[in-house]
């Protein structure tokens, strides 16, 4: 969350059982009305006991009247997913405005949307987007079974379900999702999203890859961060370039928590790496990237750091601060 943005207090309305582990959440603003949103965006949670989530909104972005958010419970939840599935109609939250990390191109010729289990949060708000517009899309759902597949009625139901496809791990080999086959032509014209795991995401990512796809038609958003690397911590130093200052890293503690310790108000909301809301500018040194949130490219420029989780290779990074 930006320092400065206002918080809105939200009601819970209404609460469904979507899936195996899975609720849906209205939320409707206490009193005002509630910042408009585009597909793809999603609000910042602030739940008890001081935890901050992020969680998508899968509603009709054309459509204001509420906000809608999904919750997988993770078994190996951080504290986030329990509180959200331990709340109830009636009960208040505080929420940030919408943000949008992952946006859609509207213009696009074509649009390919894949969602992995609960990665279909942003990806059906961006077919409700899709076919108000009128465009043409398809989506393609994977789930390991159709009882832990999310919205399978409201998506049967969607006048958009004819552009629909759903694939389960546990159905016959004809449906299963063949995306050597869906990506291997590509075109200029034609854009790709996709939500959900780590490997379903870099194995679809790495399939169009290598079939030749732009990087610029390709768009991602994690849930949550790719599994850690072996490699040990080592201690570091930042520089800051505004003043000089050298703070030192410990190989037990982020850098974030060491400029907020002394006093650098940077934003933060994940802690993983995946949203990008600490992002910081690197004047010089080279960050050891792990995040899952810059490309490719953009790692390579080593220009940008996120401080909740990424390091150093070199002995200091100076930080544009």
């Amino acid at each position: 969350m930006r320092p400065n943005d206002p918080l809105t207090e939200a009601e819970i309305t209404d609460i469904q059982d979507e899936a195996e582990n899975v609720r849906a959440f209205q939320l409707a603003a206490c009193s005002g009305g509630l910042a408009p949103f585009t597909a793809g965006a999603h609000v910042d949670v602030h739940l008890p006991g001081g935890l901050v989530r992020q969680y998508s909104l899968f509603g009709d972005p054309d459509a204001h009247e509420d906000y809608r958010i999904a919750v997988l419970r993770e078994p190996a939840s951080r504290g986030g997913s329990a509180a959200m599935h331990a709340l109830k109609p009636g009960d208040r939250l505080r929420i940030s405005p919408p943000r949008n990390l992952f946006p859609l191109d509207e213009t696009a010729d074509k649009t390919l949307l894949f969602a992995g289990g609960i990665g279909i949060t942003p990806i059906l708000a961006m077919a409700r987007r899709l076919h108000n517009l009128g465009r043409c899309f398809e989506l393609h759902y994977c789930a390991r079974s159709p009882a832990r597949a999310a919205f399978l009625d409201r998506l049967a139901q969607a006048p958009f379900s004819a552009d629909i496809f759903t694939h389960f791990d546990d159905g016959d080999a004809s449906q299963k999702l063949n995306t050597h086959d869906l990506l291997a032509k590509p075109q200029a014209g034609t854009h790709l999203y996709v939500c959900g795991p780590g490997g379903f995401m870099a194995h679809l990512l790495s399939t169009a890859q290598e079939a030749g796809w732009d990087e610029a038609q390709l768009h991602r958003e994690y849930f949550s961060a790719q599994e850690a690397t072996d490699q040990e911590n080592q201690p570091f130093d930042i520089e800051i370039a505004s003043t000089g200052q050298v703070l030192t890293v410990p190989a037990d503690v982020t850098a974030w928590r060491v400029l907020d310790q002394a006093g650098f108000a940077v934003p933060v909301s994940c802690e993983q790496g995946i949203c990008g809301t600490c992002l910081l500018g690197v004047k010089s040194g080279t960050p050891e990237h792990r995040d899952s949130y810059l490309t490719d490219e953009e790692r390579a420029m080593n220009d940008q750091f996120t401080p909740c989780c990424s390091r150093s290779k070199t002995k200091r990074l100076v930080l544009d601060l």
